[in-house]
């Protein structure tokens, strides 16, 4: 759960800070956003259904880690681009992409035995990235971190406002 807060958290922060330069960023953009940072985890869909079982149901190979890679998140992002309006597709494409963005950089940070991330940029590329590993997913530090991010962007846009209307 903490892997997720922090996705949620950073997508804030970063679209609370562009909104400090684009004003069209309102707060139910913000939102679109940080549904973008939960697109990666659809991939987790494998505690539900696993993999194999879903390979035995449909007779095809299958791995729902495939959705947790850029070009997963691309079709995905270009999915949720057709839920809405055509006047509101552009700014939700570019929201629900940086927040799906953040995602797929933050985990590449991950802390792997191998040193190596997984393929971020699949299908473009099969590289296998090397990783700093900072933190593991199931630690709690990343999200105290980004928690206290967000409670001084949060502050700072009610500064720059002057009101709570963003």
């Amino acid at each position: 759960m903490p892997d997720l807060l922090s996705h949620a958290l950073l997508a804030y922060s970063l679209a609370m800070i562009a909104s400090w330069r684009y004003e069209w960023i309102t707060k139910p953009y913000v939102t679109v956003a940080m549904a973008g940072a939960f697109i990666p985890d659809l991939a987790k869909a494998e505690l539900v259904f696993s993999s194999p079982r879903v390979e035995q149901l449909f007779s095809i190979p299958f791995d729902w880690f495939g959705l947790h890679t850029t070009g997963a998140v691309i079709c995905s992002v270009l999915i949720g681009v057709l839920l809405v309006q055509s006047k509101e597709r552009m700014r939700v494409f570019l929201l629900l992409a940086v927040g799906a963005a953040s995602h797929l950089i933050a985990d590449a940070f991950l802390l792997n035995p191998t040193g190596v991330s997984y393929p971020l940029l699949w299908p473009l590329t099969r590289i296998y990235p090397p990783t700093p590993g900072l933190y593991l997913s199931t630690d709690v530090e990343p999200a105290i971190v980004l928690g206290a991010l967000a409670l001084v962007v949060y502050g700072m846009t009610r500064y720059r406002v002057g009101d709570t209307e963003r």
